[in-house]
């Protein structure tokens, strides 16, 4: 729809500027203009040609350039959809082992999508669902160990939920997103600083990909994990890398979380 300013400047068709000079009261053709230079008079005397009408075709092409420009700046402005990459979106945590290492595990993202808005950060949005039952720790019977009820808990619910509550931003690359995660049927807020690594078309020119990193840290007795005080950690360093495809229907996607 065009802008109401721009039909009462231009009138409703914008062509008109273009035709302005073919609509000259007749005798402006170059013989006329001769003709009054032949007579002393300069063709910056003529109504058609004189400065006040110069001008009022200036200011008349400059809102034209403004009002064509209009609806590329409003969607520039408009903040990207996207679906998380589940094939390059990974999460991984480590935890003390009873003083002797900080073993490493793996997590995968089920599903998800992001809103992020490069201009205005406060815009962007997350919501995500991890998948414990992924979960890789580099051994079976260990794997298997952390997902009983004294750790995990994977069979009374296999995902964990992520939903962000407002984003801060701390400079061009970096922020910090705060939300909330349900772990084990008990939620609680958590803050995750990010940085935003790169956004544009893959190598292939398949996809537009946005990317980021994420940090943050957790208190497993915060949801209710407190077997082998002694021997496991408290806290719990996690980490993001992750991928997201460009996809407006990634929010209202029945899979969506």
């Amino acid at each position: 729809m065009p802008d109401r300013r721009c039909q009462n400047e231009l009138g409703t068709n914008p062509k008109a500027l273009t035709d302005a000079p073919s609509r000259s009261r007749e005798g402006t053709a170059p013989e006329t203009i001769r003709s009054a230079a032949a007579a002393g008079a300069s063709p910056a005397d003529h109504p058609d040609f004189g400065p006040m009408h110069i001008s009022r075709l200036t200011r008349r092409f400059v809102f034209a350039i403004a009002c064509a420009w209009l609806p590329l700046a409003t969607l520039q402005a408009a903040p990207a959809t996207y679906r998380y990459d589940t094939t390059h979106s990974q999460v991984l945590f480590s935890v003390d082992h009873n003083g002797f290492s900080r073993p490493f595990g793996r997590l995968h993202i089920a599903r998800g999508w992001l809103r992020f808005d490069p201009d205005d950060w406060s815009q962007s949005a997350t919501e995500l669902d991890i998948d414990l039952d992924s979960l890789d720790m580099g051994d079976a019977a260990w794997n298997a160990a952390v997902k009983k009820p004294a750790f995990l808990d994977v069979e009374k619910g296999r995902y964990a939920h992520f939903v962000s509550t407002s984003v801060e931003r701390k400079d061009d690359t970096h922020g910090v997103l705060h939300g909330e995660l349900t772990l084990r049927g008990v939620t609680r807020p958590v803050e995750l600083a990010f940085t935003t690594n790169r956004r544009g078309g893959t190598i292939y020119g398949m996809h537009t990909t946005a990317g980021f990193s994420a940090t943050t840290m957790l208190n497993r007795d915060d949801f209710g994990i407190t077997s082998n005080a002694n021997s496991v950690g408290h806290g719990v360093s996690v980490w993001l890398e992750l991928e997201a495809i460009q996809d407006d229907k990634a929010q209202s996607n029945k899979e969506s979380p």
